[in-house]
């Protein structure tokens, strides 16, 4: 899962950072309005964590612009700011959460897994697809009550596969959601073959049928259909 963390403080920013990546997300930061709006309008997020008071403008604003994109990317404001206007607009312009500061990360945590369960997966902690099943909040999958033993990347794919499950992929879309900024610095998106085959196996041989399908010169999508 995929976090932009919208933050100008570092020491706070570092101390999300660490706890998010130790609990299994990929999360980028930036530090001001400018650098927000821009990766807002370029990439995709599953959930968006928002300061209010930033550099160069007000977090209110980005919430209007991730709206507008009309995606499912949940909305967490955070924010010293604990009036209840400043909530109340928030919430109206369709954040999903409001913490204030300080705040406990495990706190942080909950609600963020919280949003994702209500904004992607129907409220469900269990996501299912045919035999395959994935219990979000431990991080394991089965497959007909059979345990898959999956890399962090292998299960952020699945992840990935499953909430956008009968589209298609393209190879450089799931390398910019595994890996973040660093999928710019990529000179080909081959070992993404690599991850997509080693799954496929883990998969299938616990005894799922394949519903990895190959896109030809484009990507994968995952589906029950041919």
């Amino acid at each position: 899962m995929k976090l932009l963390l919208i933050e100008d403080e570092p020491v706070l920013a570092h101390s999300i950072i660490d706890y998010l990546q130790e609990e299994g997300f990929l999360v980028e930061h930036v530090s001001s309005f400018g650098a927000a709006e821009a990766k807002i309008g370029v990439y995709q997020y599953d959930c968006i964590l928002i300061d209010l008071m930033l550099p160069g403008g007000n977090g209110l604003d980005l919430v209007r612009s991730v709206k507008k994109q009309g995606t499912s990317t949940g909305i967490l404001i955070i924010s010293a700011k604990n009036a209840l206007d400043d909530r109340l607009i928030g919430l109206e312009l369709g954040s999903d959460d409001y913490l204030a500061k300080p705040f406990h990360l495990a706190e942080l945590n909950a609600r963020i897994k919280a949003i994702l369960r209500r904004r992607q997966f129907g409220g469900n902690a269990a996501i299912t697809f045919a035999e395959i099943r994935v219990e979000t909040q431990e991080r394991q999958v089965f497959v007909i009550d059979n345990p898959v033993d999956l890399t962090r990347k292998e299960y952020d794919l699945l992840l990935f596969l499953l909430t956008n499950k009968n589209r298609v992929l393209t190879r450089e879309t799931i390398a910019e959601h595994l890996w973040g900024d660093d999928a710019d610095q990529m000179d080909s998106f081959d070992f993404i073959y690599s991850h997509v085959k080693n799954l496929r196996k883990k998969l299938t041989d616990s005894g799922a049928n394949d519903y990895l399908k190959a896109v030809y010169g484009v990507g994968y999508k995952l589906s029950m259909h041919k």
